[in-house]
């Protein structure tokens, strides 16, 4: 049965909680809404035809920075080291429909523009949604975070066929089939799906499904990690189908790296 793929952000409304009237809260009554509107990557509900299903969904199509993006033609920047805060320990991971979501405790964040965004979930695209100079990938995780104003920051991570990535195994061993469903996980091995080297590139984007909001921080790793062909494969067939948006436009934005 085909799955109905819902809001990357929107996995934000249920770790959450601002005060009343604050820019999260707006942005989360958003998200809220996509949630009770049939969207998918196929058929009716295919990404073109995304803001005719609702009129909240304009950006889709009316954006001028929308992601995911093939990333190419690079700016040459002196872009800071990403300072990570990461103490990533796992709480559940969750079949949510339209995509295998890992929870986490708190306390874990990035610093970026001397900003602090706190880490909320991480998820992923089969295949990659972003593209790095016309290559596609098989994978793609989506750490998502979130400031304390509300302003969001996406570390996306590549991944190609290799050696067996030893947090998939921990991850795909619970990994639920059925929507829904959860599984509680304590993975030690987290940190394999991070490269070693942290050098990124870096773009303005939005959310790479409905509403489309923009003015999301895209951090994209420049070096893969590793998974192996079965690993792929298991990701794949739970999946059902590719839960990737087609590559938008650059425009007039600077990739910088």
């Amino acid at each position: 049965m085909t799955k109905k793929l819902l809001l990357s952000a929107a996995l934000l409304a249920s770790t959450l909680s601002h005060a009343e009237h604050s820019k999260e809260d707006i942005k989360l009554e958003h998200n809220k809404h996509a949630h009770t509107v049939h969207w998918s990557y196929e058929g009716e509900g295919a990404p073109e035809n995304w803001a005719k299903i609702d009129k909240k969904f304009f950006m889709c199509k009316e954006g001028e920075n929308q992601s995911p993006i093939d990333l190419k033609g690079f700016t040459e920047s002196e872009l800071p080291p990403i300072t990570f805060n990461y103490k990533l320990v796992s709480t559940e991971i969750l079949d949510n429909g339209h995509t295998e979501q890992v929870n986490v405790k708190e306390d874990s964040s990035i610093t970026v523009d001397e900003i602090v965004f706190d880490l909320k979930q991480f998820h992923f695209h089969t295949p990659s949604e972003n593209n790095i100079n016309g290559k596609s990938f098989p994978l793609e995780a989506h750490f998502v975070h979130a400031s304390k104003d509300g302003e969001l920051a996406v570390v996306a991570v590549m991944f190609e066929e290799g050696v067996e990535n030893e947090a998939l195994k921990e991850l795909w061993s619970v990994m639920p089939t059925e929507v829904g469903k959860h599984q509680a996980i304590d993975a030690k091995h987290l940190d394999s799906l991070l490269p070693k080297e942290r050098d990124y590139y870096r773009f303005n984007g939005s959310l790479t499904t409905p509403p489309c909001t923009e003015g999301v921080r895209w951090l994209v790793m420049k070096k893969p990690v590793s998974l192996s062909k079965e690993q792929i494969e298991t990701f794949k067939k739970v999946m059902h189908l590719h839960n990737n948006r087609p590559i938008q436009p650059t425009n007039a934005r600077m990739i910088l790296k």
